[in-house]
């Protein structure tokens, strides 16, 4: 089989969705697993690329993280938003907790970040990182989304950097096939949720063609305001489940 890689989309929230796809390919994904090269992603979909890359054995501690981080944004009066929360504070608390100490090195020329400039908007896609420290410096940049988790950009390299899902949401790798994934149901995904209605409008930004469909709108607003500890449970089986669906397709399901 050709090298692969994995390319997992911005999408705040509902990582849990692609860390329910992650647990899919750990279970049922072997021959994919035995070809992977290297992940990739931007914004929470960085996060989920570096539990597949390096920590894969922490992937049930980090859907728990994720439900206890949604539910403690959800009990703040305005979520994320309101005075005094430290959002990026708790994000690189989990990070602490379930990256291991030699993560960085694990990570090297696998695990492809993407981060936004804060001031000329270029993109940049980083996959080599000097210490543990400077790999959760990168992934809290490409996690950073101005004025939703705080004022001041991430200062990564002496440059200062926003969320990667600004410039480019969905990286494709320039060597072997690329598999996508994604909680928003969008043309030529190849894990997202099925669409269902008749509209096959849709819009391009940053790299992810994203249909136009009521399911979508309210997605999208789950990604930064996070929906129920039962909903986002259900989330998480429906990335397991059409990322099984997946594999069966491409005759890699075991």
């Amino acid at each position: 089989m050709a090298a692969l890689n994995v390319s997992f989309s911005a999408c705040g929230f509902l990582g849990i969705y692609q860390l329910g796809a992650v647990g899919a390919i750990l279970r049922h994904g072997d021959r994919l697993l035995a070809s992977l090269r290297a992940c990739a992603g931007a914004s929470a979909g960085a996060l989920v690329a570096a539990v597949l890359i390096t920590a894969p054995d922490k992937l049930e501690h980090c859907k728990d993280f994720t439900y206890k981080f949604a539910a403690d944004v959800r009990r703040q009066k305005l979520g994320a938003l309101t005075p005094g929360y430290d959002f990026m504070q708790a994000l690189r608390s989990g990070m602490e907790d379930i990256l291991p100490s030699n993560a960085h090195t694990v990570a090297g020329d696998r695990l492809w970040v993407s981060i936004t400039h804060a001031k000329s908007g270029e993109n940049s896609i980083v996959c080599r990182f000097s210490s543990r420290d400077e790999l959760i410096m990168a992934l809290l940049a490409s996690s950073f989304v101005p004025v939703y988790a705080g004022l001041r950009p991430v200062d990564f390299r002496g440059q200062k950097w926003i969320d990667g899902g600004f410039s480019d949401g969905l990286p494709i790798l320039p060597t072997g096939r690329t598999i996508t994934v994604s909680p928003f149901a969008g043309p030529g995904l190849d894990v997202c949720p099925p669409h269902s209605g008749p509209s096959r409008r849709q819009f391009r930004h940053a790299n992810m063609n994203i249909l136009l469909s009521v399911d979508n709108v309210v997605r999208l607003n789950q990604a930064l305001f996070p929906p129920p500890a039962h909903r986002l449970r259900s989330l998480c089986q429906q990335g397991e489940e059409d990322a099984v669906r997946f594999l069966k397709k491409e005759g890699w399901h075991r």
